[in-house]
């Protein structure tokens, strides 16, 4: 399937997601918030991957919100009794493309799969919110993030500061949130929101691209428990993560997979694993 705001590919059960607007600065048009949910669930449902790498084109990793997404949901009438009606819808209008559009990253949080963002130049406004709902983010030594929205009038509400606050310590999530300013990809690695950082896009697309292929490596059934531990331990007490992951692995521990693990270490080979399964909404449809 083409796309306008993205590129996918899959080999070695790596799927590839390139944004490639580069002359628009990957701006997050109308297209943007419902290609990339279609794209990941597509690609989960199916158990087309094992991971997925997010990366993009030209100088900047994105320049955010296109404000035009707003102005969409925005309608005008000549008839001032038809537009004092309109004008009471707009807020309820703009909650819901708000909700919508908070959907679109979260898909990637929801992902049974990881998901790797390779970042180079800038992740601005909305590119904060998307790189924070990845599982692990790269970027280049010239990279930087920057919480934009506040030198436009905004308070970021797609996703910024209910996971960028569980990334690095608050009180600099409120400066960068108060001033606007950028911050560099050495400092964002020094809070640890950032892996590793490259000297340029080519040597961090490759890096990224070997632990992708690690990860593909190991047991997918593994792998996906892994990341929905990690995110419900986040999200909840030590306490009821400790039950939570008992009660998972009690249903859900595969000693056929374990026993394949050491074999195949053993033998100095890669594991033959199963998959994941293609999820039960898509198989009701077929």
């Amino acid at each position: 399937m083409n796309y306008i705001c993205f590129d996918v590919s899959i080999e070695n059960d790596i799927a590839h997601i390139i944004l490639n607007r580069p002359n628009k600065r990957n701006s997050m048009i109308p297209e943007f918030w419902d290609e990339l949910p279609t794209i990941v669930r597509d690609i989960d449902q199916n158990a087309s991957a094992r991971v997925i790498v997010l990366s993009s084109t030209g100088p900047h990793f994105t320049s955010g919100l296109d404000t035009s997404v707003f102005g969409s949901s925005i309608e005008s009438s000549e008839d001032p009794e038809a537009d004092g009606k309109l004008n009471r819808q707009r807020s309820a209008k703009l909650y819901d493309t708000i909700k919508y559009m908070q959907q679109t990253f979260t898909c990637l949080e929801e992902c049974r799969l990881p998901v790797l963002a390779a970042i180079q130049g800038g992740a601005i406004g909305g590119g904060v919110d998307l790189i924070t709902a990845c599982d692990l983010r790269y970027m280049t030594q010239d990279g930087f993030i920057s919480i934009f929205e506040i030198n436009i009038g905004m308070t970021a509400d797609v996703g910024t500061f209910p996971r960028i606050t569980k990334l690095i310590p608050e009180g600099v999530v409120r400066e960068l949130a108060y001033t606007g300013r950028r911050m560099p990809a050495l400092e964002a690695k020094n809070h640890g929101l950032i892996n590793e950082v490259f000297p340029d896009q080519q040597t961090m697309l490759d890096a990224v691209l070997e632990i992708a292929r690690q990860i593909a490596s190991k047991a997918p059934l593994a792998i996906y428990g892994s990341k929905h531990m990690i995110n419900y331990a986040r999200d909840h007490s030590t306490a009821d993560s400790l039950d939570y992951i008992g009660i998972w692995n009690a249903s859900m521990l595969q000693h056929d997979e374990i026993n394949e693990a050491f074999t195949a270490a053993e033998e100095k080979r890669e594991g033959d694993f199963v998959d994941l399964p293609r999820t039960r909404e898509k198989l009701a449809k077929q």
